[in-house]
């Protein structure tokens, strides 16, 4: 997955902020042990010293110029160890601390991203889709068919099928997911699974409740002064891998609403970025609430999937109350 910019920057300000934290404290136990440890500090200067001497010579053409700097150098090491092994501290305490030894809180390995950086996508990748502690508990490893019976069972069969198939081709294939049926029948449980398998292989994913969504669409309309905060919010938006849109019809609409609804949703398909749409309506009334354009854009480009049954949330808390 390629970050955006602005993601990209967060990335790094995070690996600037480390690199300022552990020079401030070298730089701290540097004057420490300078002030403590007789004889340390003019230790470090030989070094300086002794390697520009050498290096006179070896330039001058003096061929063991640097294996007598290697040697002497190796000599001060051992010394100013000593001097700070008897002063009570470890050898390595002046040596730089790094979350990542690996990488040097650069970020990079050989110009490849480290193994910390792909950690440092993830993380932002869940923060930046909202919903981190809703995936904890909805993925494939608490999926259950035992609250479905009869054609309810088939349905939410039929669905789980289009949601592996959705993740697997997610990178070949272009395609768009729309849920709507009856209340607390796995819709968005089904959301938070594929959003947990795309954001685990590197996939931007921004989730929105409709209501939080078209609020916030409504209040960037007429913010004049945080340009800069809405062109990121809107490069994330209309860019990132998956959007997820939950509980359509929720949310207060006007026509103004509902046309920048309908514009970020054509813009997502021109851009070929996936969306997966979640409601409680039937389609006849997403029909009658929405413009026909809104409707027919779900209707012809996403995948529908009808959700029947009994409200399983409400079922499992009469199952704890019998207990």
């Amino acid at each position: 997955m390629a970050l955006t910019n602005s993601q990209y920057e967060t990335i790094m300000r995070e690996y600037e902020d480390r690199q300022t934290a552990s020079r401030h404290l070298l730089e701290e136990r540097t004057a420490e042990v300078y002030a403590r440890v007789e004889g340390y500090r003019g230790l470090c200067e030989s070094v300086a010293s002794l390697s520009v001497s050498q290096g006179r010579k070896f330039l001058d053409g003096d061929e063991k110029a640097l294996e007598d700097l290697h040697a002497s150098l190796s000599s001060l090491s051992a010394q100013k160890k000593y001097l700070l092994r008897q002063a009570g501290y470890p050898d390595d305490y002046l040596t730089p601390v790094y979350n990542c030894p690996k990488c040097r809180d650069t970020g990079y390995v050989d110009g490849s991203k480290c193994h910390c950086f792909k950690q440092a996508i993830i993380d932002l990748l869940y923060e930046q889709s909202g919903i981190r502690e809703q995936l904890e508990s909805e993925n494939w490893s608490t999926l259950s068919y035992d609250y479905y019976q009869g054609d309810d069972l088939q349905r939410f069969q039929n669905a789980v099928k289009e949601c592996k198939n959705f993740i697997k081709t997610f990178d070949s294939d272009y395609h768009n997911l729309f849920f709507y049926g009856t209340v607390g029948t796995g819709k968005s449980f089904l959301s938070g699974c594929i959003a947990r398998e795309l954001i685990e292989s590197g996939h931007s994913v921004i989730y929105f409740s409709a209501a939080g969504l078209f609020e916030t669409l409504s209040r960037n309309m007429f913010d004049y002064k945080n340009k800069d905060d809405i062109v990121s919010f809107h490069e994330d938006l209309y860019g990132c891998d998956l959007l997820i849109i939950d509980d359509l019809g929720t949310e207060y609409t006007s026509n103004v609403a509902v046309s920048v609804f309908f514009s970020l949703l054509n813009q997502r398909h021109l851009n070929k970025k996936s969306t997966i749409i979640s409601t409680n309506l039937s389609l006849e009334d997403l029909r009658n609430r929405y413009s026909d354009r809104v409707f027919s854009r779900i209707t012809n480009q996403y995948t529908i999937c009808k959700f029947t049954g009994t409200d399983i949330r409400m079922l499992k808390k009469r199952l704890q109350n019998r207990k």
